[in-house]
């Protein structure tokens, strides 16, 4: 049986903490945008961590039609991202596939009162009605979250945007689609800088303008992000497995690429699906800058900066999907696109699976365990505590596939995670050390 709308609308399609992890922010494929606080850790019990809560709801994005080319734009959101907080209010960008939009959140706690020209209720007053002058004073009232549109950045992007990164020098980001990238600025909204087009003609990693006969396109951008504190570097994945870092201090339109990050295919192993399953889906540096997380429909790889030739360590997520590819094939789940999420000391790697089940992997000790994110036997506002998952435990044959996890956060100093499962947000904290140790 097919979802109602309503439940199609609730589906979450992105999650990010900010750059403190005290706001948390989903959006779904209704174009609603959701932020929780983290409540402040309570005077009875000191040592217990804090509980989101809902914070504050608005619709980002509408649906629309492009009449000139006769398509439906959907109002879901792809991504968002926080810029980092400059002083009391929050800002974030939100995106659907095709306009990003830059939010701004704040509160009120205080009202204005005594004006002159204008009554209680806000209507202008008959001016020869005032005989005398007052100051307008503050006056407390109920603390307000006001969420209100700073910019709107449209008209750039002829294909779906699958990306949107924040530059580390805080005026700038980059927006990505199939065929391009966009460097914008901020404070300005009628025009962005192309940094990178792709186009695959002699040679695979070649970048130019869009070709002329769209049929000599080979490979399409799957993801792209700024380096956490290098201004001028970023990454961007490729559908045929491939990671490209580029410097924006070698040219104005980077249609060269610093390094090449490709791991040699071995021919014994291809097969009709192994281009597919090489796409990358979701590519992030690690804190440290040091190393790229990718994910691919099989496996997380980790891959050094300073090693082209093949990843660092490479991580099984669920391989026993391999003897399936045809089925998955078939009902669309093998163009699934996981993402991928480091925790705040590099040291374990978080994505998602099928059945609601995710999978961290401990880079230092190289245990991994397999999780569940699921309301059984779980009360109202009570602690969910995933359930631990031998390998041994999953039948390929009872795996449930409309039930995944696309879409995790990890919060970027302490061990608490956001894992959207279908229009579900489960919170896990605390006990995810014990899990993996």
């Amino acid at each position: 049986m097919g979802r109602s709308p309503s439940v199609v609308a609730d589906i979450i399609s992105t999650v990010e903490f900010n750059h403190t992890g005290e706001l948390l922010a989903t959006g779904d494929k209704g174009g609603r945008v959701v932020i929780f606080q983290r409540e402040p850790e309570g005077k009875t019990e000191p040592f217990s961590q804090g509980e989101y809560n809902v914070y504050s709801t608005f619709q980002s994005h509408e649906p629309e039609f492009d009449y000139l080319k006769s398509l439906e734009i959907e109002e879901k959101i792809n991504k968002i991202r926080w810029l980092p907080q400059q002083n009391a209010a929050h800002f974030l960008l939100s995106t659907n596939d095709k306009t990003i939009k830059l939010w701004k959140v704040s509160e009120r706690d205080k009202r204005p009162e005594g004006y002159n020209l204008k009554d209680e209720e806000g209507r202008i007053k008959d001016i020869s009605t005032v005989t005398s002058l007052q100051v307008p004073v503050l006056r407390p009232m109920d603390l307000m979250v006001e969420v209100s549109p700073r910019r709107v950045f449209a008209n750039a992007h002829t294909y779906h945007v699958n990306s949107i990164s924040v530059n580390s020098d805080c005026e700038t980001y980059m927006s990505a689609d199939d065929l391009r990238i966009n460097l914008w600025h901020l404070g300005i909204t009628d025009r962005s800088f192309s940094i990178l087009r792709l186009v695959c003609m002699m040679l695979a990693y070649i970048v130019d303008i869009k070709p002329a006969n769209m049929e000599d396109l080979t490979e399409v951008i799957t993801a792209a992000e700024f380096h956490p504190f290098h201004c001028n570097l970023f990454v961007y994945s490729s559908s045929k497995g491939t990671l490209r870092l580029c410097d924006m201090r070698e040219a104005a339109l980077c249609d060269k690429h610093s390094k090449l990050f490709e791991e040699p295919e071995d021919p014994s192993a291809r097969s009709f699906f192994s281009e597919i399953i090489s796409s990358v889906s979701d590519v992030k540096f690690s804190h440290s800058g040091r190393y790229l997380l990718t994910r691919d429909y099989l496996t997380a790889k980790v891959w050094d900066l300073n090693m082209e030739n093949k990843p660092l360590e490479t991580y099984q997520v669920h391989d026993y999907l391999r003897s399936k590819l045809c089925s998955l094939y078939e009902n669309d789940c093998i163009f699934d696109k996981f993402e991928c999420a480091w925790n705040g000391s590099d040291s374990v790697i978080m994505t998602g699976a099928y059945n609601n089940f995710f999978r961290m992997f401990d880079r230092n000790t190289k245990r991994d365990v397999t999780l569940e994110a699921s309301r059984e036997s779980s009360k109202p506002r009570a602690v969910l505590k995933p359930r631990r998952r031998r390998k041994d435990d999953i039948g390929v044959d009872s795996l449930d596939f409309s039930k995944k996890i696309l879409h995790t956060a990890w919060h970027p100093a302490e061990n608490i995670i956001a894992i959207a499962a279908t229009n579900n947000l489960y919170i896990f904290q605390d006990k995810l050390n014990s899990e993996m140790h």
